[in-house]
């Protein structure tokens, strides 16, 4: 194997490793998620599923672990949001015509 290819395969390979942390991720937080909301409804409540109006105990976990989750999510998929990408490419052409008009500015001074 050529040292480019060797390195694209190990770039893939990290990729996959990201991909597959973020599923299993995804997965756990799923599972215990509904462990809890079914704990929540039939053991603390006495066994009823009535319709009291849910607290906000009940809905800390899969809160913040989600915002855990979300940015985990947004940094294995990153590659996907051509938005931020394309913001960024921008931005780097526009300071770059900035100093370029302001070297040009200085230029004409000489």
């Amino acid at each position: 194997m050529e040292p480019f290819e060797n390195e694209q395969y190990k770039k893939a390979q990290k990729k996959v490793k990201e991909l597959k942390g973020f599923y299993s991720h995804l997965t756990v937080y799923i599972v215990i998620n509904l462990v809890l909301l079914g704990l929540q409804l039939l053991v603390f409540q006495n066994g009823t599923l009535g319709f009291e109006v849910p607290r906000w105990s009940m809905f800390t976990t899969p809160f913040f672990w989600g915002i855990g989750l979300t940015f985990h999510g947004l940094y294995v998929f990153q590659d996907r949001f051509r938005f931020f990408k394309n913001w960024e490419e921008r931005k780097i052409r526009e300071y770059m015509e900035k100093d370029e008009e302001e070297m040009n500015k200085t230029k004409t001074w000489d």
